[in-house]
């Protein structure tokens, strides 16, 4: 919050200049030729419209920019959301009741800084965006290009997001907001509120001081229901090879080990009908067909604090000092229920013939007997809680010089656990139609008409046994200390405009943590006899709480099952003695995976010229330099608790040029042109030891799943140059703010 300064005031009068003249000559003219102007101000989205645009234009950068007066038109819960209304910002990930995920013109990798600091979530390199309440906004300014006093990261581009602060507002200001929001898959209402309480005082010593208090909450209940067909595979007719029995499942190698099909072709199998397989040397006749069907009901609840506070003190008119904190956080439980079924003939043959699509051999319908399925519970809890904290000065120490310093500290944690269960049961048999209503799968499973339960019933307890336990859990955390200066000069050339630079130290720290733990007590134990097992080792309700049942399952927009059950994984987490009691496991503690620290510098110059009139830019290098110490441990093998050790370091060093040219082709047209050049580190998990395996879950399948760094520490920097092109349309009468003066 500067005051005027001389060059300042120069402008100003030279403005200001026009209109005293054109008051003057009004002075001196008759009264009686003066005829009176009304004035008219257009306000409201327009005039929010028109200091989006008035930044998209004054910007040497291709940015777009959204401004308090956007987001709060818009119901628009946080950042990711009210960036929808960018040009070129793609939103995706729908899911869970919101959109979590960010691309710019199609690139993912894009960073994030708020007030213009580099911002994190636990141990990652980027910020979880949907953590930032729309309420807490000020603006949003989106960088397709880059320019050498920015943070070098962020290949798609980078978004700045602003807080609101105590000098941006005249005076006094108090806002306060509130609203239901209402979901039609849990059907539940829930609330949105939040505040902003701010004002600026003159002290009697001389200067000024303002006080920002900025808080928001939310919850959000959501529910996704799914059912999707599973992966397409040969299957014998009704005449199979002799040593095969009708309808069963062509395996990949024959009996004497010569190969009969393909995974993974280019083209796919023939899908033309009669079309064979060579299997023990005859040409066998075969049929396309799904070999599962499964689907999930995905509840939960997440709730979001967040808050922001911002000091601000001129001591005097070149001096401004501004400490800010920043707080956001997450709190989230999910129950995934889940059920699967295979759908490939395990019995004697004696189905239906199957429904194949006209023209070709691919299977629309079919039955099965004696198919295997389970049921999945598998609850999560995530919490994370991030901080900043903000200490900077603006100093202009001359009428040309002005300079910007910072010191910034953040932390980030998050902690997670999860619980889930198997029920598993071999069903009599069903029927399956994979493709029944536009797309969506229909099914129906059987009834022993020689048994007393129904075993077409998905929430009868009685079909089901007690299967596998999960118990894993683990969480992340990250810091950070930044320390920036930048100065800008005004040079007032002919050609130079003025010259600005700096430089940014950061010292991070990323850490994760983890444990995995599972057992089962085998398909001899029914969830009957689970119930009162879990009742006998003191958990809560007798152990009746231990299953959770599905309703309405896909609203009726599936020929499927109305309910199932599966185990509750949230009582699980409550009741987690008892459970690890009946399932003999032991209650394990978190080790770390990895413990990196990265020490990064940059050093940076940027200066703005004019070739003509119309052509202006801005060109500047950025050299950095990142060193890393890391250390991992990693477990050996599949639930082998053996544990190794290692350590690695890293380092790297670019030279990061950019160059930016503007065109003012007319008054209301700007063609622009950028090249740059950004640098992305490999994320800290990439860089990560550790090995997750995982078995296959459809009968029959040979090769399970696995996941992790694999000793990737040497992964190295990806330094990206790119080329822009783009232009701004001014349309005046539809999105500038005017005044017009009416005779």
């Amino acid at each position: 919050m500067f005051k005027r300064t001389h060059i300042a005031s120069a402008i100003v009068l030279a403005f200001t200049c026009q209109f005293a003249y054109a008051q003057q000559e009004a002075i001196n003219t008759p009264e009686e030729s003066v005829d009176e102007i009304e004035v008219i101000q257009v306000t409201g989205i327009r005039g929010s419209l028109n200091k989006a645009l008035d930044e998209k234009r004054a910007s040497v950068q291709i940015v777009d920019a959204i401004i308090v007066e956007d987001i709060g038109k818009f119901p628009d819960n946080n950042v990711v959301e009210a960036l929808q209304r960018v040009t070129g910002v793609q939103t995706t990930g729908r899911g869970a009741g919101e959109v979590s995920q960010v691309s710019i013109r199609g690139l993912s990798d894009v960073h994030t800084t708020v007030n213009g600091r580099d911002i994190f979530t636990g141990a990652g390199r980027d910020v979880a965006l949907q953590d930032i309440p729309a309420s807490l906004l000020s603006g949003v300014t989106v960088y397709k290009t880059r320019s050498a006093d920015q943070v070098e990261r962020g290949i798609a581009g980078s978004i700045d997001i602003k807080t609101n602060r105590p000098f941006n507002f005249d005076g006094k200001k108090v806002v306060l907001a509130a609203r239901g929001i209402y979901s039609d898959q849990p059907d539940k209402v829930d609330p949105n509120v939040s505040a902003l309480l701010s004002n600026r005082w003159e002290l009697d010593g001389g200067g000024e001081f303002g006080a920002l208090f900025n808080v928001s909450y939310s919850e959000t209940h959501y529910r996704d229901d799914t059912i999707t067909a599973g992966a397409a595979f040969p299957f014998f007719t009704n005449k199979p090879q002799a040593m095969y029995s009708p309808y069963s499942r062509i395996p990949e190698y024959d009996s004497q080990g010569n190969k009969v099909w393909q995974i993974g072709l280019e083209n796919g199998l023939s899908y033309a009908p009669g079309s064979t397989l060579n299997v023990e040397g005859e040409p066998t006749e075969y049929l396309i067909a799904r070999d599962a069907i499964f689907g999930t009901s995905f509840t939960g609840l997440r709730k979001r604090p967040a808050a922001s506070i911002s000091l601000q003190w001129a001591p005097v008119d070149t001096l401004e000092i501004t400490a800010e904190g920043f707080y956001t956080g997450y709190e989230n439980e999910s129950q995934n229920a889940m059920w699967f079924s295979n759908t490939f003939e395990n019995g004697n043959g004696f189905i239906e013939t199957p429904v194949v699509f006209d023209g070709t051999n691919v299977v629309k319908e079919k039955q099965a007997i004696a198919v295997g399925g389970f049921q999945s519970g598998d609850f999560s809890y995530g919490k994370t809680d991030s901080y900043l904290y903000a200490l900077g000065a603006q100093w202009q120490a001359s009428d040309y010089l002005t300079i910007n310093t910072e010191v910034v500290y953040q932390e980030s944690e998050y902690e997670t656990d999860f619980f889930a269960m198997r029920f598993d049961r071999v069903a009599t048999g069903l029927d399956v139609d994979f493709n029944d209503n536009d797309g969506v799968p229909g099914i129906a499973f059987w009834d022993d008409p020689n048994t007393a339960v129904n075993e077409a019933d998905m929430a009868a307890i009685q079909n089901w046994n007690a299967g596998t336990a999960y118990d894993n859990g683990g969480g992340n955390r990250g810091d950070s200390t930044t320390f920036t200066f930048d100065a800008e000069y005004l040079v007032g050339g002919n050609f130079f405009d003025k010259i600005k630079f700096g430089g940014r130290y950061e010292k991070r720290t990323a850490e994760e943590f983890t444990r995995t733990n599972e057992g089962g007590i085998g398909n001899s134990t029914s969830v009957e006899s689970l119930i009162q097992q879990l009742g006998a080792a003191g958990a809560a309700g007798d152990g009746s709480g231990i299953v959770f049942q599905v309703d309405d399952y896909f609203d009726g927009r599936a020929d499927t099952f109305n309910s199932f059950i599966t185990a509750d994984g949230g009582y699980m987490l409550d009741n987690a003695g008892a459970v690890r009691s009946v399932y003999d496991l032991e209650a394990e503690d978190v080790y770390k995976t990895f413990d990196i620290e990265e020490n990064s510098y940059a050093l940076y110059a940027t200066t703005n010229f004019f070739l003509t009139e119309n052509i202006s830019g801005e060109f500047g290098v950025r050299y950095v330099s990142y060193e890393q110490e890391m250390d991992f441990t990693a477990e050996t093998g599949l639930n082998t608790n053996v544990f190794e050790s290692s350590s690695a370091s890293a380092d790297v060093s670019k030279l990061l040029p950019s160059l930016v040219l503007n065109w003012n082709i007319t008054d209301d047209v700007i063609g622009r042109f950028a090249y740059t050049n950004t640098l992305r580190m490999p994320n800290f998990t990439d860089l990560n030891a550790l090995q997750y395996w995982t078995e296959p879950l459809t009968d029959g399948t040979k090769n399970g799943t696995g996941v992790g760094g694999i000793r990737n520490y040497n992964l190295r920097s990806l330094q990206t140059m790119m080329c822009h092109l783009s232009g701004i349309l001014q349309i005046r009468a539809l999105y500038m703010q005017r005044t017009f003066y009416v005779t």
